[in-house]
């Protein structure tokens, strides 16, 4: 591994990441509820509403289980010796790049490869 990366610095963050991320889920859960139909209660406007803000909380909470998911992986890989090589092309992924995204399995050449 690259002297120039601090695997527990790197650490620390994905595990902090993953703290936030919990604890997002954890206060976003009442409003991924399910919508009652009871139109005594609530106009048909307000209930269109409450569906949509239902639904955006849904998407928001399955982006938040994918990158819960890139973190486990990122831990794993840190376990395994393996953490700051590319997945793809085997090769080190510069400090910068984990800096900005420390869960991120491929260098750029690759990402941007397999983007195309």
């Amino acid at each position: 591994m690259d002297d120039s990366i601090d695997i527990a610095a790197f650490r620390d963050l994905l595990l902090a990441r993953e703290r936030t991320l919990i604890d997002e889920e954890m206060s976003g859960e009442d409003s991924a509820g399910t919508v009652e139909l009871d139109q005594t209660r609530l106009g048909r406007l307000s209930r269109m509403d409450a569906m949509q803000a239902q639904q955006m909380a849904k998407a928001s909470s399955r982006r938040r289980q994918l990158e819960r998911g890139r973190i486990a992986a990122a831990l794993r890989r840190i376990d395994e010796g393996e953490f700051g090589y590319c997945l793809s092309c085997g090769e080190l992924i510069p400090a910068q790049r984990l800096t900005i995204d420390p869960a991120v399995p491929q260098c750029v050449g690759c990402a941007s490869r397999s983007e195309a």
